[in-house]
Formats: structure tokens, C-alpha cells, sequence
């Protein structure tokens, strides 16, 4: 190619010298301080430092606290009660002397002096539950919470203490220095509350009809707070809400319940010989080898067969579970039981599900097969799937997660019937609460600081999860769903949401207790923030290798949103504070349009602009270097022949510069684009993303074009683009696949489209 001499060409206007045109500039207000929808987020996160790092990673003087626990457990069927007497081991990693430890004591939201109900601002329901109505109004309420009847030191000195609603503060004899671990016991019991009528994330559902009971048992015993750099002592009370924050460490937990009762809990069972039956372990070890179908290791004529008796003696089962931050378990004579193997990472892993013949049919269709696709698809988006089982529990009511145990809704009628919904909800909450085990069993976020971490995060992988399950098991996908039907993750079902009134909505940063839609702002908006950012901002292959670094940098640590946010970045190359700042931190929405096409043609006449311009400057046109001139379709020096001509054709000072500057072959391969185009993209809404938009062309075709959200960095009401076509241009649609969340689509189309109001559409029915 010959040396480019004397021209630079602008596919719309000249951009030379004078005849450079500014891109608009929004008004600058007296006191104006930085709001650029791209500023950095140094102000909202702290300074990195030793613990953690810039990077998001755990900095070189990272550290966490350990809490071992051994229990002696006793359930108590008849008088629905349970009793413990536990040691705490507690080490002190921390570069910080500690004079007192704190405890969590969460049941004592349910103590007759409770202060939750007295923060609930709500007035007289409209309609109630009768337990929940009879409990608030016609009875002295439920005796819950905690008897603590000890506190003792490991030589069985009385340890003073003090409780605080549902923390309890326990003095040491002396500092506990770092690298020094303190041993103390505490003896206590509660009783069991009736979840279904009361509510609670644990307890358990009576049955009637045949007076058995269901235990779901969860934040039963007093458990450590969590003592780290970012907060020192976790001193966030349980309202009934936000969830908790816990230390890992080792539980030995030995639970005596009736001997006709079917149990799983955390951990390993250590005695299964002694409370496995014969047959029991020979169905055991077949299910240790089946990877395809579930094995019963109990059936349902025998579960309907003990629930009709009552055991007089105790049976005692034994667990150990190590680095596990939580325990839970499961009883009752009611249970069925099936295993089945699944390979996760080259070790076998057991999927679990244990529920009430109320469950059947649809629990011994498709739980297991739940739990086994979702450790699957959240060990290929994070780490391998590290414990040796996930059980699924069958619990009316209730999605609740504890390591390796959860306890799940769904059920069919009476006659064993079921919706669409109900499979799917069942479906759906195994997926989620089992996905638990990594966020936040695992990756150890604060639950009662930030909500969305563990919620969100979860929420998201459970979208992935799904649309999993769907392509592996079609058999549950009901005629005329050709893929999972998801009702958090795709951007479409948050609109609602984040287009609705603003003095309800709060942004995703906010502490769970404090928020408006909890459901929406915790589990809906972070859920379908992630899966906008994998899909439409960075594209699956950088999102899924900078989430897979976050999980496995955090993996059995405490990580902040901050770690998160500066790992999502610091694997991917890709600045993503616009992003935070916009979804997490403001209740911003998106809404982008067409607000302006202005069609062009190339001529070989010099134009208004150029002419007056010339003008005013005093030269000549004699004093231009060769130009080409665009014409707006429709102004007065518009010629309509110009668009029968070819680009060359329509400019001769254009055609002499290719024919001197380009050889015989590269003149061959020279475009000549046609139509050009100005194109006016208008942003109503808060928040800046991607402009997705689809080209329609006169033939047919069409072509979508993404442009990066920083196009709004310089003006963030409206930005313009050139676009240059061999062919007509006869349709534009923003966000043509409803990819971005967008609350008003009214404004996404050119020519707009007009759309009937819903009487024009009853009078169209009429009239067919």
C-alpha cells in the first residue's frame, strides 16, 4: 500500500482539525464531586493489609480461629426435648490476647423473653395459621430457648458467664494468648418446638395420624462465634433472619434417640455395625457401588411398619465430623432411606435422601438424582465436593442447609399426586440447599453480616445447576419444557423487582435483617447480577476461571465481598467496579433504548456543515485537504440519485485516494458500504452495561453487535454510534434476547414498535 499522504477519513463526519466534532459534555454543577458511574471503589473497601490482599486473596498474616466439639446428645420422643452436655476446645490463631470467648445461643429467639417478636412492626394479620394465632394470643406462648444449667472449665471450675438475648459471654481465668487453646463444658437442653405451626429453621413436624414425629435438629447446642481481623468478635444478634457466621473445627457427637428411630447426621457414622441392621449393611455396601440408581437401605412397607410401634429402649449413634463448621441431624421412625454413589474428583461421594411415605412417590423418584447432579455441577464450577456424603431430608415447609445435611420441601397430596410446581419447587431446593455445602458451609461468609454472599453466590450456581440437571435427567422435565423452567437467574425475572417502587428496595450491600423483599434483594438480584456478569459482561470461560479461583482461594476460610469483588477482577483482567458499584451497591435499574437513526449518504458536494464552517473560519475551499461529505437523509442538499450510486461512485475525491493509495489486488478486497448511519443509544436508567443490538437488514438478515459498557463513561444519559452497511438497515432492537435486565422495553426498537393496550387486544378476540 502506498504511504496514506493526505487525508483522514471519518465513516460520519470529518474529524480533522475544525472539523473535529466534541462529543457532548453533561453539565458540570457548581460543588459537582465525582459520581462517574466508572469510579474506582477505593472509598467503599479498606485498605488491603497483611490478612488480606489486594488481590483478594488471604494475605500472608492471615488467620481464623478453631472450635472442636464433643457431644453427648439425648432426644427425648415423648416429651419432645432434647439435652446436651458439650466440650468446647477452642484455639486462639489470632495475633490477639482474649480475655472472654463468646457463644451463640440461638434458640433463644424462641425464649418466653424474646425480644424478636417485639422489632416486627406489622400489625394484626389478615389471616394466620391457628398454632401461630392460638401461640401469639391465647396461650402464655411457647417455652423455648436455652436452660443453660453449667458453664465449666475443663477441671469442672464454674466459669462466670453472662447472656445477652442470644449470645453468652464467658470469662476466662486468665488471657488466652495466641497459639493457646481454653477446654470448657456446658450442659444444657431445650425443648423442641413444633416448626410447622410456630415456624423455625428446625424442631419438628407432628403427624396425626399415626403421633410420630419428624426431627429436623439444627443450631441446638451453643456453638462459637466467630472471632476474625474484620470484625473481631462476630456481636451480630439472631433475630430469626440473618443466619450466622461459625469457626471450622472437629466434632466427636454421640445422639441417643429411641431404638426404632432411622438417623443421619454431619459427619462419619463410626459404629454403622452397631445401628445397621444385617440386611441394612448388605443394602449399605451395594449402594456404595451403584452410581445410576438409588439402593433402599430402608423401604417404605418398613417404614410404614415401625411408625406403628413405639421403641421403650434407646439406641445411640455416633458421628465424627472433621473440619465442619456446623452439625446437624435427622430422626424419627418414619424414615425411608436410599444411597446412591457419585464420582466427584476420583473419590466416591454418597447422594442421601431420607423422608416420610408423605413424600413417596416423588421423593424416591428424583431426590437423590437431585443431590448427585448438584455436587456434579458445583464441583466443576468450584472445587471438588470434599466430604464423604450429602443427604437430602424430606421436611414439610422448610429449605435449610448444615454440612453435609439439608432439609427440603415437596410434597404430593394424599394420593400421592403432584404438580408441575411442586416437582420442581422440590427439585429446585434440593438443588439449592444441598449447593449450601459450598457457599456457605465451605467458603465460610459471614451469613449475618451479608446475606447475599452465601444466598446470592448459591442462588447463581443453583441457576447453572438446574439448567444441569435438565440436559442430564430430560425424564424430569415435563411435556413442553425443552429446558430446566428456573424461576431465579435469567435477567427477564428480576424486572419486576428492580423496576418496582424505590422506597422499597435496598441495595444488595445491606445487611440481610435490614432489607425490603428479602427474597428478591438476597437470593434474586445478586443470583441474576452473576449470572448477567457469566453471560452478557465477561462471557462464560473468564467468569468461570475467576470463580472458580474465588472459591478455591476461600475454600474453608471466612472470605468478605470484598475478597470476592477484587478475585472476580484479579483473575480476569477485567475492571469490574462499574459493575459492583451499580448492582450491589445502588438499587439502580436498567433501562436502555433507541432514541435517535439519522440515515447518511456520501457525496462528492461539499455540505452545509463543511461550507459554513469555511466560512466562519475565513478560508476557502481551496484550502481543504479532499474530504468526504455525508448528506442526512431528507435535508435540502439530500439528492435522492446518491443512493443509486456506489460509494466510489458518489465521491471522486474518495475514489482518486484509493486508486493512488491501494494496489490492483487490495482495491479488490475494498468495502463499499452503502448506508451509514447515526445512531442515538439513550440510557433513562441508573445503571451502565452492555448495549447488546440487533441490525435488522431489507434482506432479511441480521447481525448483533455488543458494545462495552464503558460507551457510557464520558455521557451517561446517551451516546451515539456510527454504523456503516452494505445493506438497508430496517430494524434496530437493544437487548434483543432480554439479556440485560432492562425494565422498559418500550424504547428498546426503531421504528418503535406500538404495542396494543390489553382493550385493543380484547377487541381483536372479539372480532376473530
Amino acid at each position: 500500500m502506498k504511504h496514506l499522504k493526505y487525508i483522514f477519513l471519518s465513516v460520519l463526519f470529518v474529524s480533522v482539525g475544525v472539523f473535529a466534532q466534541e462529543e457532548e459534555k453533561p453539565e458540570r454543577k457548581p460543588g459537582h464531586t465525582n459520581n462517574n458511574k466508572f469510579k474506582q471503589l477505593y472509598d467503599e473497601f479498606s485498605s488491603p493489609n497483611m490478612y488480606r490482599a489486594a488481590s483478594g486473596a488471604p494475605g500472608p498474616a492471615y488467620y481464623q480461629q478453631q472450635a472442636d466439639y464433643k457431644m453427648d446428645l439425648v432426644l427425648d420422643d415423648d416429651k419432645a426435648r432434647i439435652s446436651g452436655f458439650e466440650t468446647i476446645t477452642y484455639h486462639n490463631n489470632s495475633p490477639d490476647p482474649l480475655s472472654y470467648l463468646w457463644v451463640q445461643l440461638d434458640q433463644n429467639m424462641r425464649a418466653k423473653d424474646s425480644q424478636s417478636p417485639l422489632i416486627q412492626g406489622s400489625g394484626v394479620a389478615p389471616a394466620q395459621q391457628v398454632g401461630s394465632f392460638t401461640s401469639a394470643y391465647m396461650t402464655e406462648g411457647f417455652d423455648g430457648g436455652f436452660k443453660i444449667e453449667e458453664v465449666k472449665d475443663a477441671a469442672g471450675k464454674d466459669l462466670p458467664h453472662m447472656i445477652n438475648r442470644t449470645m453468652m459471654r464467658i470469662e476466662l481465668p486468665k488471657p488466652l494468648m495466641t497459639g493457646e487453646k481454653f477446654s470448657f463444658s456446658i450442659k444444657w437442653w431445650y425443648n423442641i418446638n413444633d416448626y410447622v405451626n410456630m415456624g423455625g429453621r428446625s424442631g419438628y413436624e407432628y403427624f396425626p395420624e399415626d403421633g410420630n414425629r419428624n426431627y429436623i435438629i439444627a443450631q441446638f447446642y451453643p456453638r462459637m462465634a466467630v472471632y476474625s481481623d474484620v470484625e473481631g468478635w462476630q456481636n451480630s444478634q439472631f433475630w430469626g433472619r440473618d443466619e450466622f457466621a461459625l469457626p471450622f473445627g472437629n466434632f466427636e457427637v454421640n445422639i441417643t434417640v429411641p431404638s426404632d428411630h432411622i438417623l443421619d447426621a454431619t459427619g462419619k457414622l463410626t459404629n454403622r455395625k452397631e445401628v445397621f441392621s444385617k440386611e441394612m449393611m448388605k443394602r449399605f455396601e451395594q449402594a456404595k457401588k451403584s452410581y445410576d440408581k438409588p439402593v433402599m437401605i430402608v423401604t417404605q412397607e418398613e417404614a410404614e411398619a415401625a411408625e406403628k410401634g413405639r421403641a421403650t429402649d434407646t439406641k445411640t449413634w455416633k458421628f465424627y465430623a472433621e473440619n465442619v463448621r456446623d452439625f446437624g441431624f435427622a430422626s424419627s421412625r418414619k424414615y425411608i432411606w436410599d444411597m446412591m454413589a457419585v464420582k466427584i474428583g476420583g473419590k466416591d461421594v454418597m447422594a442421601v435422601s431420607m423422608y416420610p411415605k408423605e413424600g413417596n412417590p416423588l421423593w424416591e423418584e428424583w431426590s437423590t438424582y437431585a443431590v448427585a447432579s448438584t455436587l456434579k455441577s458445583y464441583s466443576r464450577m468450584t472445587f471438588d465436593y470434599p466430604y464423604h456424603k450429602a443427604i437430602s431430608v424430606h421436611a414439610k415447609n422448610q429449605g435449610m442447609e448444615y454440612p453435609m445435611i439439608c432439609f427440603n420441601y415437596g410434597r404430593p397430596d394424599k394420593d400421592g399426586n403432584y404438580s408441575d410446581r411442586t416437582k420442581y419447587g422440590m427439585i429446585s431446593v434440593i438443588i439449592h440447599e444441598v449447593g449450601h455445602n459450598f457457599f456457605p458451609m465451605i467458603v465460610n461468609s459471614d451469613e449475618r453480616q451479608w446475606t447475599w454472599m452465601d444466598e446470592g453466590l448459591n442462588t447463581f450456581v443453583q441457576y447453572v445447576a438446574e439448567q444441569d440437571f435438565g440436559e442430564w435427567y430430560p425424564a424430569a422435565l415435563s411435556e413442553g419444557h425443552d429446558n430446566y423452567p428456573s424461576r431465579r437467574g435469567p435477567a427477564a425475572n428480576i424486572v419486576p423487582y428492580m423496576g418496582g417502587d424505590q422506597d422499597f428496595i435496598a441495595p444488595i450491600m445491606t445487611k440481610g435483617l435490614n432489607t425490603y423483599q428479602f427474597g428478591n434483594n438476597a437470593y434474586g438480584k445478586p443470583g441474576t447480577a452473576l449470572n448477567i456478569l457469566r453471560e452478557t459482561v465477561m462471557g462464560r470461560e473468564l467468569f468461570d476461571y475467576a470463580f472458580k479461583e474465588y472459591a478455591n482461594r476461600w475454600m474453608f476460610k471466612h472470605p468478605t465481598p470484598e475478597d470476592f469483588f477484587r478475585t472476580m477482577e484479579d483473575a480476569s483482567a477485567f475492571d469490574l467496579d462499574w459493575y459492583w458499584r451499580g448492582w450491589f451497591y445502588t438499587t439502580d435499574y436498567v433501562d436502555m433504548g433507541v432514541k435517535e437513526v439519522k440515515k447518511y449518504y456520501v457525496s462528492g458536494e461539499p455540505n452545509e456543515y463543511v461550507k459554513n464552517i469555511v466560512k466562519q473560519r475565513g478560508m476557502k475551499m481551496s484550502d481543504l485537504p479532499p474530504l468526504v461529505y455525508m448528506v442526512e437523509e431528507g435535508s435540502e442538499e439530500y439528492n435522492e440519485s446518491l443512493k443509486n450510486g456506489t460509494l466510489l461512485e458518489n465521491s471522486p475525491t474518495l475514489k482518486e485516494y484509493i486508486m493512488d493509495n491501494f494496489s490492483e489486488e487490495e482495491r479488490a478486497k475494498i468495502k463499499e458500504p452503502k448506508y451509514f448511519y447515526s445512531i442515538t443509544f439513550e440510557k433513562p436508567g441508573g445503571l451502565v452495561m452492555p448495549i447488546i443490538v440487533e441490525y435488522t437488514y431489507a434482506d432479511g438478515t441480521s447481525k448483533t453487535e455488543k458494545y462495552p459498557a464503558q460507551i457510557w463513561r464520558l455521557n451517561d444519559n446517551e451516546v451515539s454510534k456510527a454504523v456503516a452497511s452494505d445493506k438497508e438497515i430496517v430494524k434496530i432492537t437493544v437487548d434483543p434476547n432480554l439479556e440485560t435486565a432492562d425494565v422498559d422495553t418500550s424504547n428498546n426498537s426503531w421504528p418503535k414498535e406500538i404495542k396494543q393496550s390489553k382493550f385493543d387486544e380484547f377487541k381483536n378476540e372479539v372480532k376473530n
